[in-house]
């Protein structure tokens, strides 16, 4: 159907949104819904693993500071072969190292411009034509 909003965002793929904070997790669980993406939320890593295996994401946008289980070891818990592209959220001064050591398609200083945020998104997940 043409106006099914699922549809629409089943169409510009799937992003697993891990964040330990809610507020932030809410925007941009939000924002990438409006741009017609699906989107999963995690609170941490190890709902993160629950969440890759229940439907494979296109895309991991993940916080690395975070109880339970952090990015790092989330990241390092994933098989490489069958791993997802990784951009990495941080108010880390050092975000593009840390990134870089994970093996992060990019990443994005906290706090970011929501303009940054969907650039990296769609070079990662391009928006795909009906």
């Amino acid at each position: 159907m043409v106006g099914d909003p699922s549809a629409q965002r089943r169409a510009n793929g799937r992003v697993l949104v891990v964040d330990d904070d809610p507020d932030i997790l809410d925007a941009l669980s939000e924002i990438l819904e409006v741009e017609g993406y699906e989107v999963q939320r995690a609170r941490n890593g190890r709902e993160a693993l629950q969440r890759l295996e229940q439907a494979p994401p296109d895309l991991v946008l993940l916080d690395l500071m975070m109880p339970v289980m952090d990015g790092w070891e989330f990241a390092r818990s994933l098989d490489p072969a069958a791993r997802p592209p990784i951009i990495v959220l941080s108010a880390d001064r050092n975000v593009s190292a840390k990134a870089q050591e994970i093996g992060a398609l990019g990443w994005l200083a906290k706090p970011f411009e929501l303009s940054d945020l969907l650039a990296v998104v769609r070079r990662a997940v391009p928006p795909r034509t009906p």
